[in-house]
Protein backbone atom coordinates (compact mmCIF):
# COMPACT_ATOMS: atom_id res chain seq x y z
CA UNK A 1 0.00 0.00 0.00
CA UNK A 2 1.00 3.57 -0.49
CA UNK A 3 2.34 5.91 2.28
CA UNK A 4 -0.77 8.37 3.66
CA UNK A 5 1.81 11.41 2.57
CA UNK A 6 1.67 10.00 -1.43
CA UNK A 7 -1.89 9.19 -1.57
CA UNK A 8 -2.71 12.59 0.26
CA UNK A 9 -0.45 14.47 -2.55
CA UNK A 10 -1.95 13.15 -5.36
CA UNK A 11 -5.40 13.97 -3.99
CA UNK A 12 -4.19 17.40 -3.86
CA UNK A 13 -2.86 17.68 -7.31
CA UNK A 14 -5.16 15.59 -9.23
CA UNK A 15 -8.56 14.92 -6.96
CA UNK A 16 -10.35 17.90 -8.98
CA UNK A 17 -10.03 16.31 -12.52
CA UNK A 18 -10.96 12.60 -11.04
CA UNK A 19 -14.01 14.58 -9.32
CA UNK A 20 -14.95 15.98 -12.71
CA UNK A 21 -14.74 12.60 -14.44
CA UNK A 22 -17.09 10.92 -11.86
CA UNK A 23 -19.25 13.97 -12.21
CA UNK A 24 -19.40 13.37 -16.04
CA UNK A 25 -20.43 9.85 -15.54
CA UNK A 26 -22.37 10.66 -12.53
CA UNK A 27 -26.00 12.74 -12.00
CA UNK A 28 -26.23 11.67 -8.38
CA UNK A 29 -23.65 13.45 -6.30
CA UNK A 30 -23.34 10.21 -3.64
CA UNK A 31 -22.31 7.61 -6.92
CA UNK A 32 -19.28 10.27 -7.88
CA UNK A 33 -18.38 10.45 -4.40
CA UNK A 34 -18.17 6.67 -4.33
CA UNK A 35 -16.43 6.32 -7.82
CA UNK A 36 -13.90 9.00 -6.21
CA UNK A 37 -13.21 7.35 -3.24
CA UNK A 38 -12.83 3.49 -5.61
CA UNK A 39 -10.51 5.46 -7.78
CA UNK A 40 -8.35 6.83 -4.95
CA UNK A 41 -8.58 3.43 -2.79
CA UNK A 42 -7.41 1.59 -6.69
CA UNK A 43 -4.31 3.54 -6.20
CA UNK A 44 -3.48 3.43 -2.84
CA UNK A 45 -3.37 -0.16 -3.85
CA UNK A 46 -1.08 -0.06 -6.42
CA UNK A 47 1.93 0.33 -5.19
CA UNK A 48 3.92 -1.48 -7.84
CA UNK A 49 2.45 1.13 -10.51
CA UNK A 50 5.46 3.48 -11.29
CA UNK A 51 5.26 6.86 -12.35
CA UNK A 52 7.31 8.71 -14.60
CA UNK A 53 6.32 12.01 -13.64
CA UNK A 54 3.48 13.90 -12.82
CA UNK A 55 1.23 13.96 -15.92
CA UNK A 56 1.69 9.81 -15.95
CA UNK A 57 0.39 10.17 -12.50
CA UNK A 58 -3.10 12.14 -13.48
CA UNK A 59 -3.59 10.70 -17.06
CA UNK A 60 -3.86 6.96 -14.89
CA UNK A 61 -6.10 8.60 -12.16
CA UNK A 62 -8.71 9.37 -15.07
CA UNK A 63 -8.40 6.32 -16.83
CA UNK A 64 -8.58 4.59 -13.56
CA UNK A 65 -11.54 6.80 -12.76
CA UNK A 66 -13.42 6.10 -16.14
CA UNK A 67 -12.91 2.54 -15.92
CA UNK A 68 -14.19 2.60 -12.41
CA UNK A 69 -17.60 4.99 -13.44
CA UNK A 70 -17.88 2.40 -16.48
CA UNK A 71 -17.61 -0.44 -13.98
CA UNK A 72 -20.49 0.97 -11.58
CA UNK A 73 -22.62 1.61 -14.01
CA UNK A 74 -22.30 -1.89 -15.78
CA UNK A 75 -23.55 -3.30 -11.85
CA UNK A 76 -26.38 -1.01 -11.43
CA UNK A 77 -27.69 -1.87 -15.36
CA UNK A 78 -27.32 -5.57 -13.78
CA UNK A 79 -28.87 -5.28 -10.68
CA UNK A 80 -32.63 -6.68 -10.65
CA UNK A 81 -34.89 -3.84 -9.78
CA UNK A 82 -38.49 -4.43 -8.77
CA UNK A 83 -41.37 -3.42 -10.58
CA UNK A 84 -42.70 -1.40 -7.75
CA UNK A 85 -38.69 0.50 -7.07
CA UNK A 86 -38.43 0.73 -11.07
CA UNK A 87 -41.75 3.33 -11.04
CA UNK A 88 -39.54 5.95 -8.84
CA UNK A 89 -37.45 8.20 -10.88
CA UNK A 90 -34.31 7.46 -11.60
CA UNK A 91 -32.75 10.68 -10.83
CA UNK A 92 -33.23 12.60 -7.57
CA UNK A 93 -34.46 15.57 -7.72
CA UNK A 94 -31.59 17.70 -5.97
CA UNK A 95 -32.05 20.58 -4.31
CA UNK A 96 -28.38 21.65 -5.34
CA UNK A 97 -28.52 24.63 -8.08
CA UNK A 98 -25.81 23.76 -10.44
CA UNK A 99 -27.51 20.17 -11.06
CA UNK A 100 -31.03 21.87 -11.42
CA UNK A 101 -32.49 21.48 -14.95
CA UNK A 102 -32.58 25.60 -15.51
CA UNK A 103 -29.02 26.23 -14.97
CA UNK A 104 -26.47 26.24 -18.34
CA UNK A 105 -24.05 23.83 -16.60
CA UNK A 106 -26.57 21.17 -15.39
CA UNK A 107 -27.46 21.30 -19.16
CA UNK A 108 -23.79 20.90 -20.75
CA UNK A 109 -23.61 18.04 -17.74
CA UNK A 110 -26.15 16.47 -18.79
CA UNK A 111 -25.34 16.63 -22.42
CA UNK A 112 -22.11 15.35 -21.68
CA UNK A 113 -24.02 12.42 -19.79
CA UNK A 114 -25.90 11.33 -22.74
CA UNK A 115 -23.14 10.86 -24.95
CA UNK A 116 -21.84 7.45 -25.53
CA UNK A 117 -18.78 6.30 -24.38
CA UNK A 118 -16.30 6.72 -26.55
CA UNK A 119 -16.71 9.69 -27.43
CA UNK A 120 -17.89 11.17 -24.08
CA UNK A 121 -14.18 10.65 -22.02
CA UNK A 122 -12.06 11.67 -25.46
CA UNK A 123 -14.12 14.86 -26.20
CA UNK A 124 -14.15 15.27 -22.07
CA UNK A 125 -9.84 15.07 -22.09
CA UNK A 126 -9.53 17.14 -24.95
CA UNK A 127 -12.12 20.00 -24.30
CA UNK A 128 -11.96 20.21 -20.16
CA UNK A 129 -8.80 18.61 -19.52
CA UNK A 130 -7.26 19.72 -22.92
CA UNK A 131 -4.98 16.85 -23.15
CA UNK A 132 -4.13 16.54 -27.61
CA UNK A 133 -5.30 13.12 -29.69
CA UNK A 134 -1.86 11.70 -29.21
CA UNK A 135 -2.18 11.77 -25.39
CA UNK A 136 -5.98 10.59 -25.42
CA UNK A 137 -4.96 8.14 -27.75
CA UNK A 138 -1.94 6.81 -25.33
CA UNK A 139 -4.26 6.84 -22.30
CA UNK A 140 -7.14 4.91 -23.71
CA UNK A 141 -5.01 2.48 -25.77
CA UNK A 142 -6.38 3.38 -29.27
CA UNK A 143 -5.07 4.71 -32.45
CA UNK A 144 -4.39 8.25 -32.89
CA UNK A 145 -7.16 8.56 -36.24
CA UNK A 146 -9.96 6.92 -34.08
CA UNK A 147 -9.47 9.37 -31.10
CA UNK A 148 -9.42 12.50 -33.56
CA UNK A 149 -12.82 10.81 -35.03
CA UNK A 150 -14.22 10.21 -31.50
CA UNK A 151 -13.91 13.72 -30.63
CA UNK A 152 -15.31 15.14 -33.91
CA UNK A 153 -18.21 12.94 -33.61
CA UNK A 154 -18.41 13.82 -29.89
CA UNK A 155 -18.85 17.67 -30.49
CA UNK A 156 -21.04 16.95 -33.14
CA UNK A 157 -23.43 15.08 -30.92
CA UNK A 158 -23.09 17.74 -28.12
CA UNK A 159 -23.57 20.47 -30.36
CA UNK A 160 -26.77 18.45 -31.58
CA UNK A 161 -27.95 18.06 -28.12
CA UNK A 162 -27.49 21.48 -26.64
CA UNK A 163 -29.22 22.96 -29.70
Amino acid sequence: MRPGADIERAIEAHGDAVWRVCGLYFRAHADAQDAFQDTFMKYALADNAAFENEEHRKAWLIRVSANVCRDMLKAAARRNVSFDAGATSPHPVSTDPAVQPASFESEVADAMRSLDDPPRTPLYLSLYEGYTAPEIARMVDAPVNTVYSWIARGKQQLKEVLS
